[in-house]
């Protein structure tokens, strides 16, 4: 998943992108639906480009088809799908704890989950694409994913027999062109809100919603753990090294900056659903939460650009017991949305 060697070629499109006026959907406004995109009450302001490309019905719907479409893969074997899968938060699974694309080729990453995507300003491990319309064009052109040009991706989808006449419905256009297919799929990935958890019910006022274990596991992740997975996304989207790599052989962030302190560096992945989401790091090293957190106790080794928030004076920072760690993953557990992963709206048989 070497997402920064497209991120180039993606920013190119965005002045095509920014002029695409969001009435080009087909509704006459904003209309309380279930295709409709609606901050929870409780998060921050979305960052997306809705002015541009406001989530309606028939674009997530084509987004749906094409996220779940194979044929847009270099040899017809590989859909988005194929490493996001719901039932995993839209991630991949232990099966396949890095990426598999075209002709089985395994990818260097293990394929992150998507939701609340409209609340960040940059995708991927590395940071390495600034805009959610653009990431797409990365696992398109990757040559261990989709392995497929851009361009043909679009040429192959104007050339069907079923898609040019829904984006002729969708966005009132004669000709697929490829900013509105990326606007279709991000009005697909853009409905991909994770807010229903129990932590959530909590939050908004439902006092039983969490057991005292988690409770008290609540006041040990707001203790050790929020500064870096900050609520309500648990992420404060930034990049650290956490000291997962024993031997640093993929630089993470360095590759997009080209600076030597971000060596190592990776986006704090969101811990919402993480019960569904192993196995976790950028490069699937652990296969349980008990294991995370005993890497964080006892596991890290010093490195240049570790954290310091994660080690100091030549030792871990954070310190739990045993009876703490069942408590801190009791409430990680809390922050599991049953709703999303089960959301129909995103099934491929959905209507």
């Amino acid at each position: 998943m070497v997402f920064w060697r497209t991120w180039g070629k993606a920013f190119a499109l965005f002045p095509l992108l920014l002029f695409i006026s969001c009435m080009q959907g087909g509704d006459d406004g904003p209309k309380e639906t279930l295709y409709a995109f609606r901050a929870p009450v409780h998060f921050p302001e979305p960052t997306y480009t809705f002015r541009n490309n406001q989530v309606h019905e028939k674009g997530f719907k084509l987004g749906k088809m094409l996220f779940n479409d194979p044929n847009l893969s270099r040899d017809g074997s590989v859909s988005c799908s194929s490493c996001h899968l719901q039932s995993h938060a839209f991630a991949d699974t232990w099966l396949h704890p890095m990426s598999i694309g075209v002709d089985g080729r395994e990818g260097k990453r293990n394929a992150p989950p998507l939701f609340n995507l409209a609340f960040h300003r940059e995708f991927f491990w590395d940071g390495g694409i600034t805009h959610l319309d653009f990431t797409p064009i990365a696992a398109f052109e990757n040559e261990l994913e989709m392995d497929i040009p851009f361009p043909e991706v679009v040429d192959r989808i104007a050339r069907h027999p079923v898609y040019p006449g829904l984006f002729r419905e969708a966005f009132g256009i004669e000709t697929v062109t490829g900013p509105f297919v990326l606007h279709a799929l991000s009005q697909f990935m853009l409905m991909m809100v994770s807010a229903s958890s129990p932590y959530d019910a909590y939050i908004q006022g439902d006092k039983t919603a969490l057991s005292a274990t988690q409770l008290a596991g609540l006041q040990l992740f707001r203790q050790h753990c929020e500064s870096c997975h900050r609520e309500p996304l648990f992420t404060d989207l930034s990049y650290r090294n956490n000291g997962a790599q024993r031997v640093i052989r993929d630089f993470g962030r360095e590759l997009v900056t080209e600076r030597a302190e971000d060596r190592a560096k990776f986006k704090v992945p969101s811990l919402r659903n993480i019960e569904v989401t192993a196995p976790y790091m950028h490069h699937a090293r652990f296969q349980t939460l008990e294991d995370v957190l005993d890497h964080y106790t006892s596991g890290m080794q010093h490195q240049e650009t570790l954290d310091p928030q994660l080690w100091r004076s030549g030792q871990p920072v954070i310190t739990l017991s045993a009876a703490e760690k069942e408590q801190l993953i009791s409430f990680l557990l809390a922050l599991t949305d049953t709703k999303f992963l089960s959301n129909p709206i995103f099934h491929q048989t959905h209507d």
